[in-house]
């Protein structure tokens, strides 16, 4: 059991914490919550004793072990095999032990341990993390210092997930794991046998993994029991209760003041109005919870363009050698929301990259129209901003002949104020870079959006508000994302990138997230679940989404009736059809021919979105 009691820490004269305290029962999976800059990281530094408090206790069982992930794993010639092994070092030291001891007591000692242990299944153990984690069997012999930064994390954290502590800490695990990684973590720590705390923005992680959330607001910790989407609506209703509380307490104080400032002059009510005085001095402020900043992006909206904005005829694509992706075969229209899936290593990157006409075609054609924007976000472009100039200096550089209010005005469109604008980029939070990103990625208002791993360092709220901007967003989205809560709110469709091609995937995000965890090419159902369907109960939440879903779709139709009137009112100018401008002629009728291909492929996506609509309000 973990027990904070009454724990205070400040840094710097401001403080973090003032009298909190939290109870954490063995073996809970706990989620542990806050705005970025409360104080979460700090809180996990005083659990591992790495500074002292200024008051207060944080109790721990006697020898119990705390692990985390280091900040890298270094670069080495060691394997990453053994580099997840050598994480338990109990067992490393018994296994050198078991090869040295000569005295027959010890020997049996270090047996009968290793045996406790489960040391002889350890390095089938180890590759089965690693594998989960992204590495294939023939990878994991390779030395630690072949890979990147971002990958040899995944190493320490396999090594941390290897050794089992008593009490884990992992803070923002998946910021580093792709879409199958995470989800793999997230079965994973389901069944952990210890207790673990995660620091995490992945609002799917937190309703899977954890039992439990531990809040950080206001200087103080509350235990939340339940997922997360459990904690909002209890937090929601706390807030409502003392929302009201606040209210009646006001009303109160007010009528008691009143009675005051009207009878204290007369001698008659001077005791009575005395009285009152000491009920408002002894009545205990109830403060009605403040609401927080809100979170906002605010994209450009581009102009309409005539579907598809871009195809992909028999293309492949590479870096040189043999291509990574080839037999590309796709088109993109300027309402579609798509979520590229595929295990690490397929080739969604090298897709976003041709998309975004960063790669050029091997073979086959890249056709884009003519007046076609492309907003392009990769993580790596976080890391390529000018450390020691200032977001304004940034997006001054880009549009050098707007007036200083507009810059900042476009900055807060993103969340950054006053304060950000003018601060270096080395003095950001990571949330405050992505965002700076995000604006410079869109400052074109482009008719297609490309966002690898966009999510990465904001925050819950931050996401809430990311969801809701692509959602109002004109153009089209292409998002890779580890974050199953953003691509089941945003993408309509789902591409799959294996075995060298694309293609769309059929089922939904949940039978994907079940093909991998089962292991399967698609995930079968039992006989049983042939027979009789369960009825799935739709609440208030999913009505909403299936209800944006069709109004979107429905714009979508609008849109592009609209476009083939235009086109049909073109096609009946007398003049086009004059010998002159016959080719002009075909250009027009071969548009008219995509228009009505993308009408028809609307009106099936808004029946479908319609009919769901439908059977979850029956």
């Amino acid at each position: 059991m973990l027990q904070i009691t009454d724990l205070t820490y400040s840094v710097a004269g401001r403080p973090l914490f003032e009298g909190a305290t939290a109870t954490i029962p063995d073996g809970h999976k706990v989620g542990l919550v806050g705005r970025n800059g409360t104080g979460k990281t700090t809180l996990f530094r005083l659990i591992r004793g790495e500074i002292p408090l200024d008051s207060g206790d944080i109790i721990l069982p006697s020898r119990a072990r705390i692990g985390g992930v280091a900040q890298e794993v270094p670069s080495s010639a060691t394997s990453l095999i053994d580099t997840v092994l050598a994480a338990d070092t109990e067992r490393a030291a018994l296994m050198a032990e078991a090869d040295t001891a000569t005295d027959p007591h010890r020997i049996a000692e270090v047996q009968a341990r290793l045996q406790d242990i489960d040391a002889w299944s350890g390095e089938a153990r180890a590759s089965a993390i690693l594998r989960g984690l992204g590495f294939e069997v023939e990878e994991q012999s390779r030395p630690c210092s072949a890979y990147s930064g971002g990958w040899r994390m995944r190493v320490a954290l396999a090594g941390v997930l290897f050794a089992q502590p008593d009490l884990l800490l992992l803070d923002e695990p998946t910021n580093y794991l792709d879409l199958e990684g995470a989800l793999w973590l997230e079965s994973y720590l389901a069944k952990y046998p210890h207790t673990v705390i995660i620091i995490s923005h992945d609002r799917a992680l937190l309703n899977r993994a954890v039992g439990g959330i531990l809040h950080l607001e206001d200087k103080g910790l509350t235990y939340y029991t339940g997922p997360y989407d459990t904690f909002v609506r209890m937090r929601a209703e706390k807030r409502a209760g003392l929302a009201a509380e606040a209210a009646k307490q006001a009303a109160r104080r007010a009528h008691l003041q009143s009675f005051v400032d009207r009878f204290k002059a007369k001698a008659s009510k001077a005791k009575q109005a005395q009285s009152r005085v000491k009920m408002l001095e002894r009545m205990e402020t109830i403060r009605a919870p403040e609401d927080a900043a809100r979170t906002v992006f605010t994209f450009p909206q581009p102009e309409d363009l005539s579907p598809p904005i871009l195809r992909l005829d028999g293309a492949s694509v590479g870096y040189g050698g043999p291509p990574v992706l080839q037999r590309l075969n796709v088109r993109i229209d300027q309402d579609d929301r798509i979520a590229l899936l595929g295990r690490n290593g397929e080739g969604k990157s090298t897709l976003s990259k041709l998309l975004s006409d960063r790669l050029q075609v091997m073979e086959g054609e890249r056709i884009a129209s003519g007046k076609l924007r492309i907003g392009y976000f990769a993580q790596h472009q976080v890391d390529e901003l000018h450390i020691d100039e200032t977001p304004l200096d940034h997006i001054r550089r880009e549009r050098p002949d707007e007036t200083p209010s507009r810059l900042r005005a476009r900055l807060a469109g993103f969340g950054l104020g006053v304060d950000q604008a003018d601060t270096q980029v080395a003095r950001l939070s990571g949330g405050q870079k992505a965002r700076l990103s995000l604006l410079l990625a869109t400052l074109d208002a482009p008719h297609m959006l490309i966002l690898d791993e966009p999510t990465n360092h904001l925050d819950i709220e931050s996401r809430e508000a990311l969801v809701e901007a692509l959602t109002a967003y004109t153009g089209a989205v292409v998002l890779v994302s580890h974050d199953m809560h953003l691509l089941s709110l945003v993408a309509d469709r789902l591409w799959l990138v294996k075995g060298g091609t694309v293609g769309p995937y059929d089922g939904d995000l949940e039978e994907y997230r079940r093909m991998l965890l089962q292991g399967e090419e698609r995930p079968s159902k039992t006989s049983k679940e042939k027979e009789k369907p369960v009825r799935q109960q739709v609440g208030r939440d999913r009505i909403l989404e299936l209800r944006a879903e069709a109004r979107r779709a429905e714009d979508r139709v609008r849109k592009i009736e609209a476009m083939r009137d235009k086109l049909a009112k073109k096609l009946a100018d007398p003049a086009l059809y004059e010998d002159a401008r016959k080719g002009e002629l075909e250009t027009w009728n071969r548009k008219y021919a995509e228009v009505m291909e993308a009408t028809d492929r609307a009106e099936t996506l808004w029946m479908a979105a319609m009919e769901s609509l439908e059977k979850a309000q029956a």
